[in-house]
């Protein structure tokens, strides 16, 4: 084992890895290794300039003793390398070990002789790092380990469908899916914060015995931990680090309005002038998929869209905003399927027919790693959308949706998908994001999936096509509290999950009332959803065209009768009541990464209660939210951390520190205001 001090880093060497520590950030480290001859210089989520600590870090390099049994000792090398309150110890086999001050928070697992009678002594070959060279090619498979620290709670790393937001215990696959967002950014309940800074394709296990962390294709190790004594403060130094959410445009804070799928510029006017008729605002209209010719033309059918730029200006007019839907994926019919696969600005196929995705058509994605597919695409949506006055876009299928998830199958300008897929639909966004925030105005776009450092991007994130299920709901409360935890603020959901069967199911609307009641406090108002039944008939008998996809049923405020509607508008004049409190919760994600929406914990990390609640939230600091998510229940149990709090709809004050049960009538969610 070799030391050095390289400018304030410490540097190592041990049998043919590098591995390099140094200060980034407030009381944060970044660690990289490689079996390389020098590193990549790739930053990954990594992207921001960040302020070091007023003193520079400090490396020492000293011999201590070591007993190695029968009495004796011998001196063995290890080095330290301190920034602010986190600390990094570096022993004479390689295994790191961190302190936040002089408390122990996570170390390098290792199981095998080093020549000590230390813990991890042992014969088992096991140890902290290990690279697998992949036949062939340059990269290596990873495995990282480290000690499983009891007692322990791990929040964040993006959005899984699952029970569980306390995710000790839980394998995650590191890839991107439809309704799944990899960010691998975790926020540990001992008061560290840890980033796998490798958008590989892969998996972390958080296991009992001990944590795990898997690139299946890499260069190198990358991973970044930081040290505090709360959540907000560890967030807040996550997010200097990889980027914070720019400002939200005010007039999009209220409703949005969606629904698979308005197939003609006369339905979108119509809908928008019942709205206005009914003295509804709604700040923006979503414009959804196969308005277009087909597949990757990213351009209306002017069969049914005949005025794409008139019926811009009358919405313009009556004070709303217009988001349109773009796919990556391009049919070979496409008009620019010939010259993109000819430049070489498609994904490539490492095996059989070029062919990624497959639904509506035979068609080939596109190489969002490539800077001149990107420009490519900018150049078309410009030139059919954005010159019309189009005022976002609502990039679907991001991850990106492949037919089969089979990424040993793709390759990229950046190199095997296995190695950089989890990066997509960032550089996805950036498409869209760069050429519009050169403009100076805020950037909105809405996207299914994302990866860390997504949320300087104009990101708002949404959960993807979920059921239309209490248990759907439920899950999506956990999904977004850890969005947030992972430093993604913006984030929603389809108001009443996504799949319907039957819109007229009294049981489906009550869920509809229930989920548009959590939505109203969440960063993001949007209604939309596939409603069925199926019997609406197509537009045009071609197979292709803006005419001959399915449509689902309505999908307004109204459209889910009288009862319904009543309720859904007073909650409608909730958020409006709302908007200044909801803008100094957007300001606040801008200035130190805070979410919208919070865990309790997030404010009240001092009481252990808090840490073991998934079903109720925070709304900023002042609102407790506590969502039904039941069929036919009516009334919930909440529990109160310790302070004053007002229900909402009584106006009776409670003192916290227990749990209170609290009646929640079909028009009513329990929300606690701090008094």
């Amino acid at each position: 084992m070799r030391f050095e001090n390289d400018n304030g880093a410490l540097v190592f060497y041990h049998q043919g890895e590098q591995v390099r520590i140094e200060a980034w950030g407030s009381d944060a480290l970044r660690v990289r290794s490689t079996m390389q001859s020098a590193f990549s210089g790739n930053r990954w989520a990594l992207t921001e300039p960040v302020e070091q600590e007023t003193a520079p870090a400090q490396v020492t390099i000293a011999k201590e003793p070591h007993w190695v049994g029968d009495g004796s000792y011998d001196e063995r090398e290890i080095a330290t390398i301190t920034n602010g309150r986190i600390r990094a110890v570096v022993n004479f086999v390689g295994i790191i070990s961190f302190y936040r001050d002089d408390t122990l928070l996570l170390r390098e697992y290792f199981r095998s002789y080093d020549g000590t009678l230390s813990r991890e002594s042992r014969c088992l070959k096991v140890v902290n790092r290990t690279w697998k060279g992949i036949i062939g090619g340059s990269e290596y498979s990873l495995n990282v380990k480290f000690e499983s620290n009891r007692g322990e709670k791990l929040f964040g790393m993006g959005q899984y469908q699952q029970q569980d937001m306390d995710l000790k215990g839980c394998v995650l696959e590191l890839a991107q899916r439809n309704s799944q967002i990899s960010v691998p950014f975790a926020v540990s309940s001992l008061g560290y914060g840890f980033l796998w800074n490798n958008p590989a394709v892969g998996r972390v296990t958080f296991g009992k015995n001990y944590t795990e962390w898997i690139a299946r294709s890499t260069r190198e190790m990358d991973y970044w931990i930081t040290a505090a004594d709360t959540p907000k403060e560890i967030l807040a130094n996550y997010t200097a680090a990889t980027g914070r959410a720019g400002e939200f445009p005010e007039d999009l804070m209220g409703l949005w309005q969606c629904k698979l799928r308005y197939r003609t510029q006369a339905e979108v006017l119509e809908v928008a002038h019942r709205y206005q008729a009914e003295g509804i605002k709604i700040d923006q209209i979503v414009i959804d998929f196969f308005h277009w010719t087909v597949q990757g033309d990213w351009k209306f059918d002017k069969t049914y869209w005949p005025d794409p730029k008139a019926m811009v200006d009358e919405l313009h007019s009556m004070g709303i905003k217009v988001l349109v839907s773009v796919w990556p994926s391009v049919d070979r019919k496409s008009e620019n399927f010939g010259p993109m696969m000819e430049q070489g600005l498609l994904i490539k196929t490492e095996r059989g027919a070029a062919q990624t995705y497959d639904y509506q058509g035979d068609c080939v994605e596109i190489d969002v790693f490539n800077p001149k597919a990107r420009e490519y695409v900018w150049e078309v949506c410009k030139r059919n959308y954005y010159d019309y006055g189009i005022d976002a876009f609502w990039l679907d299928n991001s991850e990106p949706d492949f037919g089969v998830y089979d990424f040993e199958q793709y390759r990229y300008a950046a190199g095997p998908a296995l190695a950089v897929s989890s990066l997509y639909p960032q550089l996805y966004s950036r498409v869209f994001y760069d050429p519009m925030h050169q403009e100076g105005r805020p950037v909105a776009n809405l996207l299914r999936c994302a990866w860390a450092g997504s949320q300087k991007y104009g990101n708002v994130v949404w959960s993807g096509d979920v059921p239309s299920t209490f248990e759907a709901l439920a899950d999506q409360i956990q999904c977004g509290l850890n969005m947030g935890l992972a430093g993604i603020p913006w984030w929603t959901t389809d108001v009443g999950g996504f799949m319907t069967d039957d819109v007229n199911d009294p049981d489906f609307r009550e869920l509809l009332v229930r989920w548009y009641q959590f939505a109203v406090y969440s960063a993001v108002l949007r209604m939309h959803g596939d409603r069925g039944p199926y019997n609406i008939p197509p537009m045009d008998e071609r197979d292709w065209g803006g005419g001959y996809l399915h449509t689902g049923q309505p999908n307004e405020l109204w459209s889910y009768g009288e009862d319904v509607y009543a309720i859904l508008r007073h909650y409608y004049d909730i958020r409006i009541g709302l908007h200044d409190y909801i803008k100094s919760l957007y300001d606040e994600a801008s200035e130190n990464g805070s979410p919208l929406i919070r865990a309790l914990f997030y404010e009240f990390p001092e009481d252990s209660a808090c840490w073991e609640l998934q079903d109720q939230y925070m709304f900023g600091s002042r609102y407790l939210v506590a969502p039904i998510l039941q069929l036919h229940q009516r009334e919930r149990q909440v529990y109160l951390p310790a302070g004053a709090w007002r229900l909402t709809s009584t106006g009776e004050v409670f003192q916290g520190g227990c749990r209170v049960t609290v009646a929640a009538p079909l028009d009513y969610m329990p929300v606690f205001e701090r008094v």
